[in-house]
């Protein structure tokens, strides 16, 4: 079954790589993305626990960019938005790292609970492989910095803020090492997985539930289900405030960087209220608190000094080289 896995899984990232190729053909579009030095590198024993790799040119310990891809946990790839900045990070000494990881479809399969723990945990257990991957690899284990849009931001965020898993008393090497970033640079990022939280934010805000296992049945299919999710949430507490980014901030947290396409309306209803800065807004809130830089870039803010996430990955990363 593992082997069937890994079929598809290549036959899909050849096909990913093959339609940029295609695109990059066409008139005006940029050039295809270099393919990995390292491909479908096994950071897991399941199938979905596979990473590429591509390395810098350097000639001492590279920093890292470890991307985790959008989709919700439930669909996107390791090239989803990262093909057109990747160039952008190797022409600054930059190594990367893009992870695949378990859907919440194969977490209720493997019987997690909750299933968004299958693919924070997974992210996690990615990072510290490509620590344990840092004298073959040439990279700096001090300068990751994670990044990713949306379910890929929001993991990365929790990543940022979530305590040291790192068992320095485990007989597996790889475990010993940290999962502390340098820094988090990311698109679309939701901030909290606490429905009241986002309803307080955004009062239209419909997202969250899947990552708790909460559906509906709708025509014969399972759906999210905004309104169970409300109803369940003082039970499922605990879970919600491990697995939100917001509930884990504290004052030894590395910088971090927002982006999101529109302005703000606290307390409105918003156009994509799952990707809305009114996210950005209350985790920077939180995190000038505890006195963590924060910026939050959107159309409009004050205080800009990076205009993409790219910019600011090389700044923090290349910069300390």
């Amino acid at each position: 079954m593992r082997a069937f896995w890994s079929n598809v899984i290549a036959m899909l990232c050849i096909s990913a790589m093959t339609a940029s190729a295609e695109e990059a053909s066409k008139p005006g579009k940029p050039p295809a993305p270099p393919p990995p030095t390292q491909a479908d590198v096994a950071y897991g024993s399941h199938p979905k626990q596979v990473l590429h790799f591509w390395k810098a040119e350097s000639d001492k310990p590279a920093p890292v960019v470890f991307f985790i891809h959008g989709g919700g946990w439930q669909g996107g790839n390791r090239m989803s938005g990262l093909a057109g900045v990747l160039p952008q990070y190797l022409k600054n000494g930059i190594s990367v790292v893009s992870v695949e990881y378990r859907f919440i479809q194969e977490a209720i399969v493997d019987n997690v609970n909750p299933p968004v723990k299958a693919p924070l945990h997974d992210a996690a257990r990615a990072l510290q492989f490509v620590r344990s991957k840092s004298d073959e690899w040439n990279i700096d284990k001090q300068r990751i910095g994670a990044s990713g849009g949306s379910a890929g931001a929001c993991t990365s965020l929790w990543l940022a803020f979530r305590d040291d898993l790192a068992d320095p008393k485990s007989d597996d090497p790889i475990s010993r090492e940290s999962t502390r970033l340098l820094c988090a640079a990311v698109n679309g990022a939701q901030t909290t997985l606490d429905p009241e939280q986002m309803k307080e934010w955004t009062p239209n805000s419909n997202y969250g539930s899947h990552a708790f296992g909460i559906f509906k049945k709708v025509n014969g299919k399972d759906v999210r289900d905004f309104d169970g999710f409300l109803a369940q949430r003082e039970k499922i507490l605990p879970w919600i405030e491990e697995y939100s980014p917001y509930s884990l901030v504290t004052e030894d947290d590395p910088p971090v960087y927002l982006f999101y396409n529109a302005p703000p309306a606290l307390g409105r209803d918003q156009k994509d209220p799952t990707h809305t800065s009114n996210f950005g807004v209350k985790l920077q809130e939180k995190m000038s608190s505890v006195n963590v830089p924060c910026e939050l870039v959107y159309p409009g803010a004050e205080d800009v000094k990076h205009a993409q996430v790219v910019d600011y990955l090389i700044d923090k990363l290349a910069s300390s080289n």
